[in-house]
């Protein structure tokens, strides 16, 4: 039996019954068919052993951008462009796959602009079920 994971001030997280290449598949399936599209991948253990020659498990970052939510978050604060795109990350943690989003409601909050409240909410709430979708085997 895996142990749940932890809440996360900064992530919407689940361990996923699913192998680490399944979990990739099924969270880019469901980041499109929330409107998301990957604009960046970063495989972090390939990084980390060319430039570290570390050793590490499987650690993908998925850079995902939902254009329309982009949009209206850099027309009322173009600042917020450091904080874009949202990322999704795949690894393998003590033998387990995890799946985690960045939860936009705490970066928007940053910002300090009430009207990236609803943005961050609904993009929280699309990831969420991203995040979901990796959850189940089927």
């Amino acid at each position: 039996m895996s142990t749940p994971l932890a809440p996360s001030a900064v992530a919407i997280q689940t361990v996923s019954p699913l192998p680490f290449a399944e979990a990739v598949a099924r969270a880019r399936e469901a980041l499109a068919k929330e409107g998301f599209g990957v604009l960046t991948e970063i495989d972090v253990s390939a990084t980390l052993k060319k430039k570290l020659d570390v050793d590490g498990p499987p650690y993908l970052i998925l850079g995902a951008c939902h254009p329309p939510s982009a949009h209206r978050s850099l027309s009322a604060a173009p600042d917020v462009g450091v904080l874009l795109p949202c990322n999704v990350t795949v690894s393998v943690e003590d033998g387990r796959t995890v799946v985690r989003a960045m939860d936009p409601r705490s970066v928007m909050a940053l910002v300090g602009k009430p009207e990236l409240a609803e943005v961050g909410a609904q993009v929280a709430a699309a990831l969420g079920r991203v995040v979901a979708a990796c959850a189940s085997p089927a």
